[in-house]
């Protein structure tokens, strides 16, 4: 699908412009594409104007929603099929994404692309085939093509999710002269899809998955066998598990990941909100 190129409003910045204009400013300056360029809107009584397009006044919009122009109107970047995902702004610039209220990464001490940066650079990805199992938004393959990967193959099930990519500026996008033709993105369930795999086909891998409670078929004795099998000898894997169920059950995820990753033929260790490992 082709990436969205128009403004993206924010309740906090429909304020600002409707204030410039208030004030009587004829040229505000800043932001309509959440913190990724600045430029100018030129404001008018009747409309403002940006990047040669003319738009209407927004009117009331709601906190932590990002909003899109569908050529009629401007409305959330959110859908609903079943469960209701949405693109959530945040105070990085990098947006979040919630499905049914669930923040899908973390943004409270860092930037998501910044957090998404220091797991990437446990699998020094430079030169490397890379393989993304749970793409969500992006910001994992975007890290990679910054360091360098020769090739990134990231698979998403959610057709939602892949929706919320194109509206969101820091998705990268695969079709983008900047990806170089080295990112391959996939609407696919990767537990299904892996197995089509050749062996020793990946130099490094990422895997991201939502929670046990969600997808526990990633987190499966027979998925890390097919990671062993994908990744060649000597390949390094990060694994996000986070913390869940520590402080209501006592239960040890990463633990249990770790176990069943070393069973699997890996070196397995902590590392960040995750685990690293190595084949």
């Amino acid at each position: 699908m082709p990436h969205y190129s128009g403004p993206l409003l924010t309740r906090p910045l429909a304020e600002a412009l409707l204030a410039a204009r208030k004030a009587g400013t004829d040229i505000w300056t800043g932001s309509l594409d959440l913190g990724r360029s600045s430029g100018e809107a030129r404001l008018d009584a009747d409309a403002w104007a940006w990047r040669g397009q003319r738009y209407p006044w927004p009117g009331k919009l709601k906190d932590r929603t990002i909003y899109h122009w569908d050529g009629g109107e401007f409305v959330p970047v959110s859908r609903y099929s079943g469960a209701l995902i949405k693109l959530v702004p945040t105070e990085w610039g990098a947006p979040t994404f919630e499905i049914d209220g669930i923040k899908m990464l973390p943004t409270s001490k860092a930037s998501p692309i910044d957090d998404a940066r220091r797991k990437v650079a446990l699998v020094q990805p430079q030169g490397k085939t890379v393989l993304d199992t749970c793409g969500g938004l992006g910001y994992f393959a975007a890290c990679c093509l910054d360091a360098g990967a020769a090739r990134i193959d990231s698979f998403e099930k959610n057709a939602d999710v892949l929706w919320l990519r194109t509206l969101n500026p820091w998705s990268p996008d695969p079709a983008a002269e900047s990806s170089g033709g080295r990112l391959r993105l996939s609407h696919a369930d990767v537990s299904q899809a892996i197995a089509d795999m050749p062996a020793a086909s990946a130099d490094a891998l990422l895997h991201d998955p939502p929670r046990f409670g969600i997808a526990g078929e990633l987190y499966s004795q027979s998925f890390y066998d097919q990671l062993a099998r994908v990744l060649r000898r000597g390949g390094r894997l990060f694994h996000y598990t986070g913390t869940p169920n520590t402080l209501t059950s006592g239960r040890d995820v990463p633990g249990e990941v770790a176990k069943r990753l070393q069973k699997s033929g890996f070196k397995a260790e902590r590392a960040l909100d995750g685990i690293l490992a190595v084949k």
